[in-house]
């Protein structure tokens, strides 16, 4: 008797065990690698609106532009930085990029509405290009027709990005690979 731990196995069972399941009875599953469980989830939340709700006006093109106020909570340890990232992905030409941000610090829990349209802000955090061709937010802004959704990502990184020149969504994406360890989003609408 062969024995393995709390299992004991008999010799003679090892040879009268048939070398495949017989034609009548379905094979056994392949042993499966337990799946990686997914990255912990950042909560992501708006005073302005509520998930799936409509942006007020005064966050897009047709009001005042300003961007919304965000919250956010779940930020893991080990984190170095925070990125965000606003875009649109129904738009016609595909997905609009309204905003990036990147270095934020992991302390931060969130940011005020009407973040200035800078490059750098005074805690340090950096502002990239949008596909308006601008630093800083530029709001939902969609043709007439249906309504659009707005993604707001929030990115909880390992590392702090350093690019050198304008930073795209693109190049954000690029420069995250790898090291993000959670994230979240807030969607909302807008519809003109």
């Amino acid at each position: 008797m062969l024995s393995l731990g709390p299992i004991a196995i008999a010799p003679a069972a090892w040879a009268a065990a048939p070398a495949s399941p017989p034609a009548t009875q379905p094979a056994s599953p392949p042993a499966t690698k337990p799946a990686s469980p997914p990255p912990p989830a950042l909560r992501v939340t708006s005073p302005a609106f509520r998930e799936g709700a409509a942006i007020p006006v005064k966050h897009t093109c047709d009001g005042a532009d300003v961007s919304p106020a965000l919250a956010w909570t779940g930020v893991p340890k080990g984190a170095k930085s925070l990125a965000l990232v606003c875009d649109d992905p129904d738009a016609p030409g595909g997905t609009w990029v309204h905003w990036v941000l990147y270095g934020l610090a992991t302390a931060a829990t969130g940011l005020p509405e009407g973040v200035s349209k800078v490059a750098r802000l005074p805690d340090g955090t950096r502002q990239g290009m949008s596909d308006f061709k601008a630093v800083g937010y530029g709001g939902p802004c969609p043709p007439p027709g249906k309504p659009h959704r707005y993604y707001f990502r929030l990115y909880a990184l390992d590392a702090v990005p350093e690019v050198k020149g304008t930073m795209t969504r693109a190049r954000l994406d690029e420069t995250m690979r790898g090291h993000v360890l959670a994230e979240g989003r807030l969607m909302g609408t807008y519809r003109r």
